[in-house]
């Protein structure tokens, strides 16, 4: 197969002039629409958007090559356009683009992956973009494409590999798709390794799963290792070897340098104390996204476990209501159908604590953190301390949190403190000696802080209960407006944990103002294509109806599409709408045990009717919003 079987007539325009980003997605989409390429337009639009949010296709240099793997691609194909003066394309290095390809490939089978990665790799030769730039004719642009191919890949070695067994570096390319920047890293190592004379292997960890892969004893003889990798790979393996970990788009950028890099004595060797994610996503991460990262794995792992003990507890009280039974101390479990359910759901309920804490450790040091974030995340449950060791005051979410990070970094330190350790105890090391030392550090660690974690976690529930009608509203309007701002993303989330962390201390009036601000963007998105069709185009309101559903299920996430295509307009119309729904919730004075099902919890809501109305009245205002904001598409405004 050749790049040019992927190309056609139909789906190349030439020196055309686009104002924008997602008029340049759609103008590919159409392309790939007219070729035969695509099932589903409008699916296949959402995965190009959802690709688009993990990060900017456009690779620098005026090339973009936006793409995505979906079911709703018929067959593999490539689309086309240059663009006259460059179109914004959110390129690292500012520059605009002018040579853009998407990349529509079926979810069954790669080879055609290893194909389009050959078309990133002559993108990156400035003479063969001067002469696609200066194609007149579908025809001459395909035809500079075969050429160029057949310069840089022979036909008589196209799909074939020589065998050598001395490799001098062996990589290891990945992305989070796994489609276009996993194999055009590996291309421009490879080149560069021939350019340097150097033998190079390189294994891809595409969508496919890894390809190429390194042997043990390609690994015993090599010299150096690069990772070029955005997502986690196996690190274990390569304990022992010099060794650089850089970002995908590095091993594009400047190969023969990694080449080089890795070869120097500027490489160090890697150490394998079990392996940790972080190393294998590039030395340039900042500290901070590592934080965030470790707390979206213990908040992702906590939430299964939050979300079924929450609504079968909020089924308890319901049961209970529904049969008359008293509202005193043991209300949830009064009858005997109400008391199965509060004892199952407060089993699931109570793990939420100390599996947050748990996998936070995980996250930072593999298995061995594990034991000692949760561990830790009990004790902060319990309230241990040097005094009582049965329990003081309990610490609470904050305390596990603590836990978490505290107990993973400190697992950290002493598995690099055993590393000196005689190679006879290798064996015993995470069985005896890890769970060991760490189990005594998290409980010394926990006995110290939980007195100080105690009083600042029973102050914070102590204020919460304490604020007034006009502090609530407030607060009710920030926190709805906060599961809007990147639906999905790090406020979302931050939004969220703070919702489930409050119904842990009996806060459920937060959780309601929380959900009810996720519920609104979706929601607001579908009424107004529904009632202000000229401010979207067909495909925009085609899918409207979904978001109903999506916003009903407080599924938040149905309106990235939207507000990807129109960020300035959609995102501050859907914040106002949420807050002001968040803000009604909590002046309402409503509540919710259940952290998650949307209107199918509606029945376990404190004072549910003016819940639908907070609901109603949000949405409603951000639909208004979106109208008087967004611009008709029928009058070329937008």
């Amino acid at each position: 197969m050749k790049i040019s079987d992927l190309l056609s007539k139909e789906s190349i325009l030439l020196n055309i002039k686009l104002n924008s980003k997602s008029e340049a997605i759609e103008t590919l989409i159409e392309l790939h629409q007219k070729a035969g390429n695509l099932k589903d337009k409008n699916k296949y639009k959402e995965n190009i958007l959802k690709r688009e949010q993990q990060g900017t296709t456009a690779i620098g240099d005026g090339i973009a090559i936006p793409h995505a793997k979906s079911d709703a691609v018929k067959k593999a194909g490539l689309a086309a356009v240059t663009v006259h003066d460059g179109v914004d394309y959110n390129a690292l290095d500012g520059k605009k683009s002018n040579i853009i390809f998407m990349i529509a490939a079926p979810n069954d089978g790669d080879f055609h992956l290893e194909v389009l990665s050959r078309l990133m790799v002559l993108l990156m030769d400035g003479e063969i973009r001067q002469k696609l730039l200066g194609a007149k004719t579908g025809e001459e642009f395909i035809n500079i494409i075969d050429s160029a191919e057949e310069a840089k890949y022979p036909s008589n070695d196209n799909n074939e590999k020589t065998e050598n067994t001395g490799y001098r570096v062996l990589a290891v390319t990945a992305c989070p798709t796994g489609i276009a920047h996993t194999f055009m890293a590996a291309e421009a190592l490879e080149k560069a390794g021939r350019d340097l004379n150097i033998p190079i292997k390189v294994e891809t960890n595409g969508s496919g799963g890894a390809k190429n892969i390194l042997t043990s004893e390609e690994i015993k003889n090599a010299d150096a290792i690069i990772i070029a990798a955005d997502k986690s790979v196996d690190m274990e393996r390569f304990d022992g070897k010099k060794l650089i970990s850089v970002k995908v788009s590095e091993g594009i950028k400047r190969p023969k340098e990694l080449i080089n890099k890795a070869l120097s004595d500027e490489a160090k060797v890697y150490r394998s104390s079990g392996v940790k994610k972080e190393e294998a996503l590039g030395s340039d991460e900042s500290f901070g996204r590592k934080l965030y990262k470790h707390l979206m794995n213990g908040v992702s792992n906590m939430l299964p476990f939050v979300v079924a003990g929450g609504i079968f507890i909020a089924i308890a009280f319901l049961i209970d209501s529904i049969l008359g039974a008293p509202q005193d101390g043991n209300f949830g479990s009064n009858t005997p159908v109400a008391a199965f359910f509060k004892t199952i759901g407060s089993a699931a309920f109570n793990f939420m604590i100390p599996i947050l804490a748990g996998y936070i450790g995980k996250s930072i040091a593999d298995r061995p953190g594990l034991l000692v974030g949760i561990v830790g995340g009990f004790l902060a449950t319990t309230g241990a301390t040097f005094s009582n060791v049965a329990g003081d005051i309990p610490s609470g979410f904050l305390g596990a949190l603590f836990a978490g990070f505290a107990g993973g970094y400190v697992m950290l330190g002493i598995m690099r403190l055993c590393d000196g350790l005689p190679n006879s105890l290798a064996g015993i090391k995470p069985i005896l000696i890890y769970p060991i030392l760490g189990l005594g550090a998290i409980a010394v660690i926990m006995c110290a802080v939980n007195p100080f974690m105690g009083y600042i976690n029973t102050g914070l529930t102590n204020f919460l209960n304490s604020m007034g009608g006009t502090s609530k509203v407030f607060l009710g309007f920030v926190l709805g407006a906060m599961m809007a701002i990147d639906m999905g993303g790090p406020f979302n989330k931050a939004a969220y944990v703070f919702g489930t962390a409050a119904i842990s201390s009996g806060n459920y009036d937060i959780m309601a103002a929380v959900m009810i601000g996720g519920m609104v963007p979706p929601l607001a998105i579908a009424l107004a294509t529904t009632f202000f069709k000229s401010k979207f185009t067909e495909e925009e309101i085609k899918s409207g109806p979904v978001n109903y559903i999506m916003g009903l299920s407080f599924i938040t996430e149905g309106a990235i599409p939207y507000a990807a295509s129109d960020p300035l307009r959609v995102i501050p119309a859907c914040i106002v709408g949420s807050g002001i729904a968040g803000a009604l919730s909590m002046f309402f004075g409503c509540t919710l045990m259940a952290p998650h099902g949307g209107i199918f919890v509606f029945a376990v809501v404190g004072n549910w009717l003016f819940y639908l109305l907070s609901l109603i009245v949000g949405s409603v205002a951000g639909m208004g919003l979106l109208a008087v904001l967004k611009k008709n598409i029928n009058k070329g405004e937008y």
